[in-house]
């Protein structure tokens, strides 16, 4: 039952080729920074994980994280809303170069999508994008005279998520604003692995206080130093 994992290496260990990968946070909010560097340092080291497909809400900023993924060749495809961040450089090189699968999704649908993935529900209809690029080859159905197209669910094989708080069975809490995709995705995820600052004793986490209960979360492992994506990008840091 003890879902503790020692090191970030080993916590991302099973993420195969091929796989799709559901990845927390809002910009750098509750995004799983260093969790992200282990799969690149593995990539390096063995070749693989590649032709991953990411969900996120963006494509990767400067040169960490996501846009470190993309820059190392591991990534396929990118499910995302913005694209286009402050330093875009990696998504905007190898989408270029068509190297890059893009499916864009309104930030809204996006969530949505996830949270129905998780939730057991195949589709649902939505008015946002409607008679736009992003309904081209959808079903259209009118409720009420007002017209919504069907979106699909949105499941992953993994989620990499960072939590600020979890036991070893997988109950995680969230600081702040980093609790954004991050819950979502957990649900929606075949495996998920959780970054967390520090790991507490079973029972230090009041029931009330759970956001993800540890039914949905299969790995925890601590980074009690975590360094936010802001700063890495303003120091120029490339990973």
């Amino acid at each position: 039952m003890d879902k503790t994992c020692p090191t970030l290496a080993d916590a991302v260990a099973g993420i195969e080729d091929g796989a799709s990968v559901m990845i927390g946070g809002f910009g750098g909010s509750g995004a799983p920074i260093e969790l992200l560097h282990a799969l690149v340092d593995r990539f390096r080291a063995t070749g693989s994980p590649k032709n991953l497909t990411i969900v996120n809400n963006n494509a990767g900023n400067g040169g960490i994280g996501i846009a470190a993924m993309i820059a190392a060749g591991m990534v396929r495809k990118v499910i995302c809303s913005f694209p286009r961040t402050s330093q875009p450089h990696a998504f905007n090189e190898k989408y270029a170069s068509g190297e890059l699968e893009l499916e864009l999704v309104p930030q809204g649908t996006l969530a949505e999508r996830i949270r129905a993935g998780g939730a057991g529900i195949p589709a649902f209809y939505t008015p946002t994008g409607y008679g736009t690029d992003l309904a081209a080859g959808k079903p259209v159905a009118e409720f009420d005279g007002k017209h919504y197209i069907q979106e699909r669910w949105l499941k992953a094989d993994v989620a990499l998520v960072k939590a600020e708080h979890g036991d070893a069975y997988g109950n995680l809490t969230y600081r702040l604003a980093a609790r954004n995709f991050n819950p979502l995705m957990c649900m929606a995820a075949m495996h998920s692995i959780a970054q967390v600052t520090r790991i507490v004793p079973l029972g230090e986490i009041a029931p009330q206080d759970v956001i993800t209960p540890g039914i949905f979360v299969n790995t925890v492992v601590e980074m009690p130093t975590p360094r936010q994506e802001e700063t890495r990008v303003r120091d120029q840091e490339v990973y």
